[in-house]
């Protein structure tokens, strides 16, 4: 449809200009001459007023002796004559002697446009019309043959843009993991006198955002070879065959360019268990990933074509393209500590205009959980922040406003809130912030706010000074005690019956807590160190969907006494907290409902220094 389109509109376009052609064609000579009959030549002859005439075929063209007048034209019929015209109409000897005749024959092109054009131009209309019609069909064929062909993009040794291990922060493992891959790319000789191969496979594994993508391009890029790049959902297509098809042509084309660099992004899409019985049954996916397996396994020894590949969901796999011989070194990319994120911010912050109050150091402490990708969109989110508000540096502020817009939306000042609901969401926020600022084992409070952000009414937000791998019984209990510590402001200040529906996202998120410390993580004193249920994940989603009970039914209710408990407990450690620093809870309600957002430099300012450790008897 889309070429018949283009064909019609250049075939409209000749048309077109073929008559604006015959449009000059026929308006050509300047100012229109004036039709005249022969009796009015003839009267004007004999009166001695003309001038000249000029014989051209069947026209005859008049000029008159009279500077202004108008030049007149008579048609006459082809077959007669002047003389004829002059002799049958009784134009007198004496007129007839000075009057001055010009015989002029008609030029070739006019004669071709007038007689021969008309029955030309529809057949030169046909014939291009076939034409682009044939082009078009031809084009479709061509389409047609090449449906199984891969087009991957490439990255050529040459290109500017190439990535290398310098343009990765962090990561450092997994750089030492692939320098050999890059050596033996660029120097098979020494692996093969030692009799050394190289895998033939890599797989690298992490969570998204991590910049597995951009380890490949870069181990590409220090190994300077050729870098084909394709994913895993661009093999999979409605007819089946076809994936295998591209497939073939993708390692046929990296063979040709050896050494060379095949990178499957997403892998997952065509990798995926089979036999699983989620997702339903799917031929061409499981034939594409057969010609994966059987295309690896062609590979000669040191061919000198290294297949790398990218997945954040390792587990759904088929064991056949994990074994030894095919993705047989796998590299694990975790998300950035401090030190990496410090390198990746320092990174993302080159071409832009840092103020100097800005310390890199500060926001990595702030940013722990953040990936590569979230890291570079926090850097981007305050170039942009600034240009918003006419500056021409980026400032400490817009950095820390884009942490939050990155973790939970922008702010909403444009939303309405009565003074009763700006009172209790000042209440339930400083709650939260009481409870995390004075129990010893919770993570530092960075900032309070009641203006809204995203889905949130308010906020507090608490950041650990360095990362953390693992989590104790005590940090989850305070944790459970803060994230009850809105819920419990509000019964105190504004009574049972006036608790709203703020707290139902901290009680949801208290219950999963408590739910996992349970089931998941042996922290319950009388069911003892083990874990309840075995939980299967939607493979597509990666979503937890099912549950096999490996428990009884009255196991089941000891579960729920202790994730009551559990809750029962922490908000009892956080009522006693609220309790004993009720003061300290006014000042900070009123500095809220004054500024709207406080700053840690303020909170400590105005609670004082947080309690190393706080013991609260009858719990």
């Amino acid at each position: 449809m889309r070429h018949f389109i283009k064909n019609f509109l250049i075939i409209f376009l000749v048309l077109f200009l073929v008559a604006g052609a015959l449009g000059l064609v026929k308006g050509h000579g300047g100012a229109k001459p004036e039709v005249i009959g022969v009796g009015r030549m003839v009267e004007e002859i004999n009166a001695g007023q003309v001038k000249n005439i000029i014989v051209q075929g069947d026209t005859l063209k008049i000029e008159l002796k009279e500077e202004a007048a108008k030049s007149q034209e008579v048609k006459k019929e082809p077959q007669e004559s002047f003389g004829d015209i002059i002799k049958n109409y009784g134009v007198s000897d004496e007129a007839r002697k000075q009057l001055n005749v010009e015989v002029q024959e008609e030029s070739s092109w006019k004669l071709w446009a007038f007689n021969l054009l008309p029955a030309i131009l529809p057949l030169i209309i046909i014939m291009a019309f076939f034409y682009f019609m044939s082009r078009g069909v031809q084009g479709m064929n061509n389409r047609a043959m090449g449906f199984g062909q891969s087009n991957p993009r490439q990255v050529k040794p040459e290109d500017k843009d190439r990535k290398t291990f310098a343009d990765v922060a962090g990561a450092k493992e997994a750089k030492e993991e692939l320098v050999e891959v890059v050596d033996f790319l660029r120097d098979q000789k020494k692996f093969v006198e030692m009799g050394a191969k190289i895998p033939k496979g890599v797989l690298l594994m992490g969570s998204p955002g991590t910049g597995k993508t951009l380890l490949a391009k870069a181990v590409a890029g220090e190994a300077n070879v050729p870098f084909f790049h394709m994913s895993g959902s661009e093999f999979v297509e409605m007819f089946v065959g076809v994936g295998a098809s591209r497939v073939r042509d993708l390692f046929a084309k990296a063979k040709k360019a050896a050494p060379a660099i095949v990178f499957v992004d997403e892998i997952d899409a065509v990798g995926r268990r089979r036999g699983a019985g989620l997702g339903g049954g799917h031929d061409e996916r499981e034939q594409t990933l057969n010609q994966i397996l059987v295309e690896m396994d062609g590979f000669e020894a040191n061919l000198g074509v290294i297949v790398m590949a990218a997945t954040n969901r390792p587990d759904v796999l088929d064991p056949a393209l994990l074994r030894p011989g095919r993705f047989d070194r796998r590299v694990v990319i975790d998300m950035p500590d401090i030190k990496d994120r410090e390198e990746i911010l320092a990174i993302h912050a080159q071409g832009k205009k840092l103020a100097s109050e800005v310390n890199i150091r500060k926001i990595a402490e702030r940013t722990p959980g953040f990936s590569g990708a979230d890291l570079a969109n926090l850097m981007n989110e305050a170039a942009i922040l600034a240009v918003r508000r006419g500056r021409t540096e980026v400032g400490e502020r817009e950095v820390l406003e884009s942490i939050e817009k990155v973790l939970l939306g922008p702010e909403r000042k444009s939303r309405v809130m009565t003074e009763r609901d700006k009172k209790m969401t000042a209440y339930h926020e400083a709650g939260h912030a009481i409870v995390g600022y004075m129990l010893p084992n919770c993570d530092p409070v960075r900032k309070v706010s009641i203006i809204s952000r995203g889905q949130a009414g308010g906020y507090t937000l608490k950041m650990p000074s360095e990362d953390k791998h693992y989590h104790t019984l005590a940090q989850f209990t305070d944790d459970l005690a803060m994230a009850l510590g809105g819920y419990v402001v509000e019964k105190i200040i504004f009574g049972d019956n006036q608790v709203s529906t703020g707290p139902s996202n901290d009680l949801k998120n208290a219950t999963r807590l408590a739910r996992d410390m349970v089931t998941r993580y042996g922290m319950s004193t009388v069911l003892g160190p083990r874990t309840f249920g075995e939980h299967e994940e939607l493979v597509f989603l990666g979503r937890e969907i099912h549950e096999e009970r490996d428990y009884s039914d009255k196991t089941a209710e000891e579960i729920d006494k202790e994730m009551k408990r559990l809750i029962e407990e922490a908000q009892a450690v956080a009522k006693k907290t609220i309790d004993t620093h009720r003061e300290k809870l006014e000042i900070l309600v009123k500095a809220l409902l004054e500024k709207e957002t406080i700053e840690q430099d303020e909170i400590i300012a105005l609670l004082g220094p947080a309690p190393q450790k706080m013991v609260i008897d009858g719990v």
